[in-house]
C-alpha cells in the first residue's frame, strides 16, 4: 500500500506565490491528503483570502492561526505534525513552487529507497531552482547548493562531508512519521535551523538523509548585504545554541569555496562587474554568522537590532 502524505505550510503575509503552491499540490501525480496551513496572524490570512476563492474553497486545506509571539520555527511545525495522521508529510514554505506534478512522488520514492548495509532513509529533500529572473550570482548559488545528481548521506559521511552531512532545508523536505516520532520530533524552540538539527539528531541515531535532484521546487530570494546579515546572524545563533552539533564542524571551508567558485563563474560568463556585489554578500554573510556565534558577549540593544526573529528573544 502506497504511503499517505499531507502537507505541513507555515505563513505570514501569504502572496500570490502560495496560491500557486496550493493549486500545484493538488494537481500532482501523487495523491496528498491534507494541506495544513499554519498561518502567523489571522489578519494577514484574512486580507489575502478576502474576495477570492482559489484557497479557501479546497477542500484539502487545513487553516490554523496562531500569534506571532506563537510562532516558533521547529515548535510551530511540531504543531502542525500533530493534526497529520499521514504515514509522510511534506514540510514546505509559502514560497516554494513545485517545478512540476511529479515532486511528491520523487520524494515519497526518495524516501522508500533502500540501500544494502545501510540505516533508513528519515527525510528526503528536493533540489531548489532558482527563480527564472534570479541573478547569476543566486543561480549560481543554488545550483552549487542544489547540485543535479541524488545522493543519501550518513554518519560514515562526517569526515569528508562535515557540515553538508546534516544538510537539509524544511523549504522542501518529506518525513517519515514513524522515524519522526521516535526521534522526538523537531526542537520544539529554535531560533531557526530546526530541519538541521533534526537531520544532525537522525544522523546520530543511524538514519541517512536523502537528497532528491529529480523532485524540484522554484525558491530563490535576491537578499541585499543587510538581509544576509542579519539571516546569518540567526544562523549562526542557532549554531552557538547547538554546540554539541555544530561544535565540532567547521562550516566556513564551505563558504570559502562556494565564494571562489562564484566569483570564477562570474568571470567565465563575462559578469565581472558583479564580483564587487559578491564581495559585499559575503563579508555580509560571514559577519552575520560570526557575530550570531558569539551573540552571549552583545548588548541586547544590538541583538534585537541583528536578528530577523525578534520575537524569540522576548
Amino acid at each position: 500500500m502506497n504511503p499517505t502524505v499531507d502537507v505541513i505550510i507555515p505563513t505570514y503575509k501569504p502572496d500570490e506565490r502560495f496560491a500557486k503552491l496550493v493549486t500545484a499540490l493538488e494537481q500532482q501525480s501523487y495523491p496528498v491528503g491534507r494541506i495544513i496551513v499554519m498561518n502567523t496572524e489571522e489578519k494577514y490570512m484574512e486580507a489575502f483570502l478576502y474576495g477570492r476563492r482559489d484557497i479557501g474553497t479546497h477542500k484539502s486545506v487545513r487553516i490554523y492561526h496562531l500569534s506571532r509571539r506563537e510562532f516558533d520555527h521547529g515548535g510551530t511545525r511540531g504543531k502542525g505534525v500533530l493534526r497529520s495522521d499521514a504515514d509522510c508529510f511534506l514540510c514546505m514554505t509559502q514560497d516554494a513552487v513545485p517545478a512540476d506534478t511529479d515532486l511528491v512522488k520523487n520524494l515519497v520514492e526518495a524516501l522508500s529507497q533502500k540501500e544494502d548495509g545501510k540505516g533508513e532513509i528519515a527525510v528526503a529533500y528536493a533540489r531548489q531552482l532558482p527563480q527564472p529572473d534570479a541573478s547569476p550570482i543566486t543561480s549560481f548559488t543554488r545550483g552549487f547548493n542544489y547540485p543535479d545528481v541524488s545522493h543519501t548521506k550518513g554518519k560514515e559521511d562526517l569526515a569528508t562531508l562535515g557540515i553538508k552531512t546534516y544538510f537539509c532545508s524544511n523549504v522542501c523536505a518529506m518525513y517519515d512519521r514513524k522515524i519522526f516520532d521516535a526521534l522526538g520530533g523537531f526542537i520544539r524552540r529554535t531560533i531557526f535551523n530546526e530541519d538541521m538539527i533534526y537531520a544532525a539528531k537522525a544522523v546520530s541515531m543511524g538514519y541517512r538523509i536523502a537528497y532528491a535532484a529529480d523532485a524540484k521546487v522554484y525558491h530563490s530570494h535576491e537578499y541585499g548585504p543587510w538581509q544576509e546579515l542579519r539571516r546569518n546572524f540567526d544562523l549562526g545563533v542557532s549554531q552557538a545554541d547547538h554546540s554539541e552539533i555544530f561544535g565540532n564542524i567547521r562550516s566556513e571551508g564551505e563558504g570559502i569555496r562556494l565564494v571562489r567558485e562564484t566569483a570564477g563563474y562570474l568571470r567565465s560568463i563575462g559578469r565581472t562587474g558583479l564580483l564587487v556585489r559578491l564581495v559585499m554578500l559575503s563579508a555580509a554573510k560571514y559577519a552575520g554568522y560570526l557575530l550570531g556565534k558569539h551573540y552571549r558577549s552583545l548588548p541586547k540593544r544590538l541583538i534585537m537590532r541583528l536578528t530577523m526573529n525578534r520575537y524569540y528573544w522576548r
